[in-house]
Parts: C-alpha cells; structure tokens; sequence
C-alpha cells in the first residue's frame, strides 16, 4: 500500500530537511527557500517522512518518486523467502520415488522456496521413528548432493510424524 505523498504547498513544516534530486543533503532550510530552490529545478519538493523534525523533503519528480515506490513495493511482493512448500514422504516410499521428490524439493529451492519435508506416519508406524529418521536422513543426503541446503529447523517429531524445514544455502 503506497502511502499518501506529500508535496510543494502540502507540506505544513516551516522547516524541512532538504535532499536534493542527485541524494546530496542540502541542510535545513526555511520551507519558502525549498520551495523556491524545487521550481528552480522544474522539480516537485516531495516530503519523504515526517516522523523526525525537521522533516525530510527531496527534490524530484512526484511522477518518478511514485513510480519507484511501487516497484520497491512490487519487488518486496515478490520474495519467496517466507513462503513453504510441502513435500510427503511415507514410511514406505520407494528409492525411485524418493529421487522423484528430490527433484522437486531441488527445483523449489533454487525457486527461492523453503521446504517442509514431511515424514508421514500412521498406526504401528509411529513405533517406529528411528527407522522413519534414517529415511528421512537418506533422503537429505540424496539432496546435499544436488544442491547446498541448509537446515532452518531440525528435525522434529509431531503427532502425524517427523518434519523438518530447509532452506537454500547462499
């Protein structure tokens, strides 16, 4: 959500800190001066936050400054780095489709993805976790040896079974 910008007569301040169009800090001036020094350039005088005294003002065009607000916006949007993507196995799972899902896990983490690796136990299964933890650790050697990973959360036994999160190495 874009804020509302404040620019030339909106500004209320009698004093603003001045930035000028190239990002150089001009000093404090009297709000008139800055005015005077915008229209100068053929430029808006556009406040840039007001929660410091004096508050910040910068020399640009009110058009460009919206623009790249947005894209700053847009490309914030855009990061993955928060969001999870599943991958089940089972107790039981073949060789064949593990290396399937390992290629899944390596396209989501070059994707920008985190994993949740999910090891799902049901019924007698859930006597036994240590056979289910040698899965799941063969399956994590599979994928070092694809891509670096790291471990953002170990593995961690929960009521449906074991899960554990990971992320792509930098």
């Amino acid at each position: 959500m874009i804020k509302r910008t404040i620019v030339n007569n909106q500004i209320k301040a009698r004093k603003v800190r001045l930035i000028d169009s190239e990002g150089k800090q001009l000093g404090i001036f009297n709000l008139e001066e800055a005015l005077k020094k915008a229209y100068e350039q053929g430029l808006d005088l556009v406040q840039i936050t007001e929660k410091v005294f004096p508050p910040v003002c910068k020399i640009t065009d009110r058009g460009k400054y919206l623009y790249q607000l947005k894209k700053k916006e847009k490309k914030q949007l855009n990061k993955k780095g928060g969001e999870l993507k599943n991958i089940r196995l089972r107790f039981n799972i073949s060789d064949h489709d593990m290396e399937t899902r390992t290629k899944s896990a390596v396209k989501f983490l070059k994707g920008g993805y985190k994993i949740r690796i999910e090891m799902v136990l049901r019924g007698r299964e859930k006597a036994l976790t240590d056979f289910a933890k040698e899965k799941l650790n063969k399956f994590l050697e599979i994928l070092k040896k694809e891509i670096n990973i790291k471990v953002e959360k170990e593995i961690k036994k929960e009521a449906r079974g074991l899960t554990i999160i990971l992320s792509k190495e930098q």
